[in-house]
């Protein structure tokens, strides 16, 4: 009765339009006073979740990620990106592949990425006579690289949830994956941009290309200084955050000198709006865990996957196929939580190892981003976009697909997230 109470007050409350870190945050009093437990215990659980020191490092990537929105990394990273492959038929859409490989690597954000690259690179595809659907449905699904490719503040979720993973090596088996999705969304939109017959852009030539990566290097060393400077021992993943955080203040403001004192308030701004989202997604969402693991949830969850199946292929295809469709309904941060100790010992139990689990649920809840009726990245880029969701949805089929064929590759194909990560032992 008392899992009961505790789903029906949740997804009452997201039926009711609640913010989900509310309806998990009234689920969880509920079913505490349900079973007679002290409330202070609800509120210390609260408290606990958010008392985490690798936390500290996701305001400062977010920070960063803002600041290079309004200081003019993107746009030079967009520029870098035409140059190299603006050139091959319907190559605005690979530019934006490769654009979002770049910005999401270091933004961390799938829903920065598709507001700023999106109002920087849509209404020059629709001028060049690109379709808008296909400039929103490109957009979209290559944000998500911002939450596979390093840094990702998901990835710190994840290992806080997980308990005893390495965020670095976390970090490092996000890059190939994060890649490999890139290319694969980089093959659909060259193939749908020749059945469309889209245009190709003129090569710049090669003084072109190489000065703008030059220009671009201060912006690209962000999310070297970040990664390497975990990967490398010298800082903590906090610190990283905090140094990339300042280092992105003197590229845009003295290197750049695009920063103003507006776009710095307004950095400043959206980044305590988002920390704050996520941290009390964090609060209340490590509360409902709590009750989960009382209720025997995970265990539960485990023996009803095996008694359908024990072939592990079987398992993680049903493995997969939950997370997209939870994807779909719910808000990333909150799945992170609550999926990680549900799902984590199922697959470990299978032999497969917590980064590569990482890595999967990254990608599983990232077209979730994608996806209606919570998918913030769709919604983001339907209104820069100026088209409705309905006719995105018509044609995002075979970006939908490509994904899919990276997320089944780094499921069954443990090397793509895992070699990177062993050259660390």
């Amino acid at each position: 009765m008392g899992l009961i109470i505790l789903f029906g007050l949740f997804f009452g409350g997201l039926i009711a339009g609640i913010p989900v870190a509310f309806a998990l945050g009234i689920a969880s009093v509920g079913g505490f006073i349900y079973e007679g437990l002290p409330l202070f215990i609800a509120f210390q659980r609260i408290i606990s979740g958010i008392s985490v020191f690798s936390l500290l490092a996701i305001p400062f990537f977010i920070f960063a990620g803002d600041l290079m929105l309004q200081g003019g990394i993107a746009v030079r990273l967009v520029r870098l990106a035409s140059a190299a492959v603006g050139s091959v038929r319907g190559g605005l859409g690979v530019v934006n592949v490769a654009s979002s490989m770049l910005f999401g690597g270091i933004s961390g954000s799938a829903v920065a990425d598709t507001s700023a690259l999106g109002s920087i690179l849509m209404p020059v595809m629709r001028e060049k006579g690109y379709d808008a659907d296909y400039a929103v449905n490109v957009t979209v699904t290559s944000s998500i690289a911002g939450v596979v490719i390093p840094p990702s503040h998901n990835m710190i979720l994840f290992a806080v949830a997980a308990g005893g993973v390495s965020v670095s090596k976390l970090f490092i088996a996000g890059i190939v994956p994060g890649v490999l999705m890139c290319l694969c969304l980089g093959i659909v939109a060259y193939w749908v941009a020749v059945r469309r017959g889209y245009p190709a852009e003129k090569f710049p030539g090669w003084g072109f290309l190489i000065r703008s990566f030059i220009v671009a290097i201060p912006g690209l060393m962000t999310a070297i200084i970040i990664v390497g400077g975990v990967l490398s021992g010298v800082m903590t993943v906090t610190e990283s955050g905090a140094f990339g955080a300042i280092y992105a203040i003197l590229v845009t403001a003295l290197v750049y000198r695009e920063l103003t004192w507006d776009g710095f308030k307004k950095a400043v701004l959206n980044s305590v709006k988002t920390t704050a989202m996520v941290m009390l997604l964090v609060a209340t969402a490590n509360a409902f865990a709590y009750l989960l693991a009382m209720y025997r949830v995970p265990e539960a969850l485990a023996n009803s996957v095996t008694m359908i199946s024990d072939n592990p292929y079987v398992i993680l295809l049903m493995l997969n196929l939950i997370l997209l469709v939870l994807g779909m309904i719910m808000d990333m941060a909150a799945l992170i939580l609550i999926c990680t100790p549900i799902f984590l010992p199922v697959v470990v139990g299978l032999g497969m190892d917590p980064l590569q689990f990482g890595v999967i649920l990254m990608m599983n809840l990232g077209l979730g981003l994608c996806t209606p009726p919570v998918g913030a990245c769709l919604f983001v880029g339907c209104a820069v976009g100026g088209i409705r969701i309905e006719k995105a949805l018509k044609s995002i089929w075979p970006f939908y697909a490509a994904i899919f064929v990276a997320l089944m590759l780094v499921t069954y194909v443990p090397i793509f997230s895992m070699y990177l990560p062993g050259l660390l032992d």
